[in-house]
């Protein structure tokens, strides 16, 4: 009797620590399904960004004296705040870690904040377009130009409402899931940069 209880142990103890794909859901920080829609908002970009690229080889001498036209110092200067901003939401998820919910909420507060001054300078920046007459029918460029970082400045209104809502419940899982958006955000916007202000510029 013993030797049958000793080898149903042995059975679900083998179960029990059988090894984990990699690759499961489950292993992600946060909810999963949160992850399903990072993934799935990055194809959308990647397509976009794509037809760009394409755009871009058919049209080269178009597209190279529209980028004269764009404040890349300002770009730059978004870039950076928008990483900052990255920074103080995972400083925010290691206080959620250790339970300093004060801490959490500046660092949100930080990293929100930020956001909304990328907000400003994005709009500041398609003001300048429109005043010199640039907008989305002016050519091809202009056009997946304001498509594109429209659609990644909706992005960051979205986070910033995603941070607002897991600074009133910074459960570490809220905290993961939410922080996880907003670092796609950021990536999204690392992909546009270089892609949309850079190439051509000689640099």
């Amino acid at each position: 009797m013993d030797e049958a209880c000793q080898k149903e142990n042995e059975t679900a103890e083998r179960v029990y620590h059988q090894p984990v794909s990699p690759w499961a859901l489950e292993n992600l920080p946060g909810d999963p399904m949160m992850w399903i829609l990072i993934v799935s908002e990055i194809l959308v970009f990647g397509g976009a960004l794509w037809a760009f690229a394409g755009n871009e080889l058919l049209n080269p001498e178009i597209y190279r004296e529209a980028r004269t036209h764009l404040n890349v110092p300002l770009a730059t200067l978004n870039t950076i705040i928008l990483l900052t901003s990255g920074l103080f939401a995972a400083i925010a998820v290691r206080f959620a870690k250790i339970k300093e919910i004060v801490k959490t909420r500046l660092a949100l507060l930080g990293a929100g904040s930020l956001g909304v001054v990328f907000i400003a300078l994005k709009i500041f920046e398609y003001k300048e377009k429109l005043a010199l007459g640039l907008n989305v029918e002016t050519n091809t460029f202009y056009t997946l130009y304001y498509l594109v970082t429209g659609f990644h400045l909706a992005h960051v209104i979205f986070g910033l409402i995603i941070l607002s809502i897991i600074a009133l419940w910074p459960t570490e899982d809220n905290m993961e899931s939410g922080t996880a958006f907003w670092h796609m955000v950021d990536l999204i916007w690392v992909i546009i940069f270089p892609i949309f202000y850079l190439m051509g510029q000689g640099l």
